[in-house]
């Protein structure tokens, strides 16, 4: 987990960026940028791609994440903007914004996958999350927050069950589109499939 790490955390501090929600039908895209201490003292054990974890062993990581990160900044992208500029642009957009939402300027960043429109050096890895710690707890930060945020909309939504699925396209969710009908947080570029 510490390759990428190890090969530049003599230049600078280290970032890794990564992003939750890409693929449901109501809810942002989450993207989540973190600065985390390298000292051997200081390495969160247990932390691995977000989509490894139990939810409760996510929670706990959060919280450890973002009492020891040197930096960290979280961004939600809506569903309007998502129906706008497509998913891949939103998420690219949340992840710039994450990264320059930082007090303290990487020396190079490490992204998951997706390349971004910045000045600072960047790292683009094939499945990142698996690979690089700050990547990995990035992963975390983004899928925990985008979880609550879900939870908690799934109080204003109740027809739709968002406190399970999460705003995936499972087989509740879309009886539950057909039933009711899109709510405000659907993303409509997502549910034209489903609904009339």
């Amino acid at each position: 987990m510490f390759e990428y790490e190890n090969k530049y955390k003599d230049f600078g501090l280290v970032a890794g960026i990564d992003e939750a929600g890409r693929g449901p039908l109501a809810g942002p895209v989450v993207c989540a940028c973190v600065i985390m201490p390298l000292e051997s003292d200081k390495i969160i054990e247990g932390i691995n791609d977000s989509k490894k974890l139990s939810a409760k062993k996510r929670a706990e990581l959060y919280e450890k994440i973002i009492s020891t990160a040197i930096d960290y900044c979280i961004v939600p992208i809506d569903e309007k903007t998502i129906d706008e500029i497509n998913i891949l642009n939103a998420t690219k957009l949340g992840m710039e914004k994450a990264l320059n939402g930082l007090k303290n300027p990487p020396y190079v960043v490490l992204i998951d996958a997706v390349k971004i429109n910045t000045s600072t050096m960047q790292e683009n890895i094939i499945k990142g999350d698996a690979k690089s710690y700050n990547i990995a707890a990035a992963s975390i930060l983004a899928k925990e927050f985008r979880d609550r945020l879900m939870i908690s909309l799934a109080e204003k939504y109740p027809n739709y069950s968002f406190e399970k699925h999460k705003g995936y396209g499972t087989k509740d969710h879309i009886t539950a589109l057909k039933q009711f009908g899109k709510c405000e947080i659907h993303r409509d570029s997502f549910i034209k499939n489903f609904i009339n």
